[in-house]
C-alpha cells in the first residue's frame, strides 16, 4: 500500500471503530445478550488498534519505511477478523467463526512484516544531498 493509501485505510478503520463502538454500547445494548456484545466489542477493539497501526505504517513509509505489505495485512485482518465477529453478532451465524482465526494469523504476519521492514530504512528513498 501506498503510504497515502495507508492513512486514508487507517483513519477510516478508526473512524469506523468509533462508529461501531458507539453503536454497540448505544443501539445494541437493549437487543443482544451480553456475551455477544462482549464479542462485538472485540471486533471493535481489534479494528481499533489496527487502524492505528496502518496509520502508523503509513507514516513509516512516508520517512523511507517499506511498510505497505504490513499494512495491507492489517487490512485483511480488520476484513477477516472483525468483520467476522460482526457479522457473527448481527447475523447470528456461528459459522463465521471459522474466518477470525484468518484475521488473526493476518495481525500477526502483519506485526512479523512491520517489525522487519520497519526498522529497516529504504535507502533509495533518502534524499541526495547536493553540493555543499
Amino acid at each position: 500500500m501506498r503510504p497515502e493509501t495507508c492513512i486514508r485505510t487507517g483513519a477510516l478503520l478508526g473512524g469506523l471503530a468509533v462508529g461501531l463502538g458507539a453503536f454497540a454500547a448505544h443501539g445494541m445494548a437493549d437487543r443482544f445478550a451480553p456475551d455477544l456484545l462482549v464479542t462485538f466489542e472485540k471486533g471493535v477493539r481489534y479494528q481499533f488498534f489496527h487502524a492505528l497501526a496502518v496509520l502508523l505504517c503509513g507514516l513509516l513509509a512516508n520517512a523511507g519505511h517499506r511498510t505497505g505489505l504490513a499494512a495491507a495485512l492489517f487490512t485483511v485482518g480488520c476484513v477477516l477478523f472483525s468483520g467476522s465477529l460482526y457479522l457473527r453478532v448481527w447475523l447470528d451465524v456461528k459459522g463465521f467463526g471459522m474466518v477470525t482465526p484468518f484475521g488473526g494469523v493476518a495481525f500477526l504476519v502483519g506485526w512479523i512484516v512491520l517489525a522487519w521492514r520497519g526498522a529497516r530504512g529504504d535507502r533509495r528513498l533518502e534524499p541526495t544531498r547536493g553540493p555543499s
